[in-house]
């Protein structure tokens, strides 16, 4: 008589998805606090016409000047709501897609491919929120003193009066692509170094990994991920800072052209040094604070 063998069950546990969801809005607060000032920085390199800036210290410059301090976090209201709300559904859908696996695999360790998967799907996911989330995020960042939009509301509102949901997910293909692939480097690396770190110490466990070490794998996993899909950024944020109402770009096809006739390779690479700095800081307060909240709350 065959025997058939039982599918592992998988087990869905809503207190440990709603920890997971916590622990990540914690992480995404810190990369907000951390990060904003360079990605303010950022995304005027990415997205100013040609010859406004002469580099990353030009923009300091004149953010100091025309807005003071208080510049390099404007539009921060919705970055710390919504990079709080994309940061814990990255890592809640990448932890729930381990917990899968780990069923799957009957608690096998996963391999970076595996890893690699959890994380794509996790960026797949979170994709549909960033998008609309940094569109109105680099608007209200990137508008001068005679400002267009009073706060997040409105931006919302005007965006979306233009053409309906299509304008508000401006720039949704090139986010889905930068997420997938951009998560799945980054959530590996981040295990990869985990791993190393576990088996070259004896006896030591994930849960007693020192808190500085956690920040110095999630600063190296963010220079992954942003060395991986930097380019793919600099074309999403084209998309979403042109014109509302007489579009330069149609796709994002026609923002590559003219990104190259323009500059060439480098100019896919604008606004590449204050992202890098920022990798750091912002990705290792990120993966600590998501890492010892979990602690705390299990």
């Amino acid at each position: 008589m065959a025997v058939e063998l039982e599918e592992p069950e998988f087990t869905n546990d809503n207190a440990q998805v709603i920890k997971d969801l916590f622990a990540g809005t914690m992480g995404g607060i810190a990369q907000v606090l951390v990060g904003q000032p360079f990605d303010c920085v950022k995304v005027n390199l990415q997205s100013a016409p040609e010859g406004t800036y002469n580099g990353a210290i030009d923009v300091v410059k004149q953010i100091i000047k025309n807005d003071g301090i208080s510049g390099f976090y404007k539009g921060t209201l919705t970055p710390l709501v919504g990079v709080g709300a994309c940061v814990s559904v990255q890592f809640s859908v990448n932890e729930f897609m381990k917990r899968y696996y780990n069923d799957k695999l009957h608690g096998k360790e996963l391999n970076l491919i595996q890893f690699f998967n959890c994380g794509a799907i996790a960026g797949f996911a979170n994709g549909f929120l960033a998008s609309p989330i940094e569109h109105i995020r680099i608007r209200l960042q990137t508008q001068s003193k005679i400002k267009q939009f009073n706060g997040p509301l409105d931006c919302f509102k005007k965006i979306y009066n233009v053409n309906g949901l299509t304008s508000i997910y401006k720039g949704l293909v090139p986010t889905l692509i930068r997420e997938s692939i951009g998560l799945g480097i980054y959530f590996a690396t981040y295990e990869a170094l985990i791993m190393n770190e576990i088996k070259k110490t004896p006896k030591l466990i994930r849960e007693n990994i020192p808190a500085w070490k956690l920040c110095l794998f999630g600063g190296l996993s963010g220079y992954s991920l942003w060395i991986g899909i930097y380019p793919i950024d600099v074309i999403k944020s084209k998309l979403q800072t042109d014109s509302l109402k007489n579009s330069k770009y149609n796709s994002s096809i026609s923002v590559i052209k003219d990104i190259w006739k323009l500059n060439g390779i480098k100019g896919f690479y604008k606004g590449f040094i204050p992202t890098i700095l920022r990798a750091a800081p912002a990705n290792g307060a990120t993966f600590a604070v998501f890492e010892l909240t979990m602690r705390l709350l299990n």
